[in-house]
Parts: C-alpha cells; structure tokens; sequence
C-alpha cells in the first residue's frame, strides 16, 4: 500500500536540489520539496506537507496533519508497513 503521510518539515539540507529533512511520525528523512516551488512559494521550515514516495506532494496545515496522523494510525498494520518502508529508504 502506499501512502501520502503528513511530516513536518524541519530544514533544508540541500537547497540547490531542493532536498529537506523531515519529521514523519518519528522517523526523520530527506524528501525532495521541489514539487512545492509554485507561484514564487515555496515550503520553509516548520510547514508540514504530505510525504508520498520520497516526495513532498502538498502544503497541510497542523490540525489537518494530525487528523490525517490519527486516521491513518487508525489503520494499523497497513500504517505501520508504511513507516517500516520509510525508516528504510533514504534520499541523499
């Protein structure tokens, strides 16, 4: 299964590539933000966005993140395989 998860963006790692560090439910990972570069915006540090394969799809707010964090925990072992395959990959 694959999932969009809500992670909270904590900083850029390499700008020029647009790769940032990002908290998701505990597991911190390198995501690349440049789908989010619209209209002169741009993710910043503390946005949270949803996480789909090493990519950052959109800009949430908080309480939308943490609705989404609550139905998705809420889904078990489906939520836990996701988060298994996460702590696994890595983007450098």
């Amino acid at each position: 299964m694959c999932l969009a998860i809500p992670g909270q963006l904590l900083e850029f790692v390499d700008e020029a590539n647009r790769l940032a560090r990002v908290d998701v439910a505990g597991v911190v990972r390198n995501v690349n933000v440049g789908l989010l570069d619209v209209d002169g915006e741009s993710a910043r540090a503390g946005d949270w966005v949803l996480i789909h394969v090493g990519f950052a799809l959109s800009k949430v707010d908080e309480e939308e993140a943490m609705a989404t964090l609550r139905m998705l925990q809420g889904m078990g072992a489906d939520y836990e395989a996701e988060l298994e395959e996460l702590k696994a990959s890595v983007i450098e």
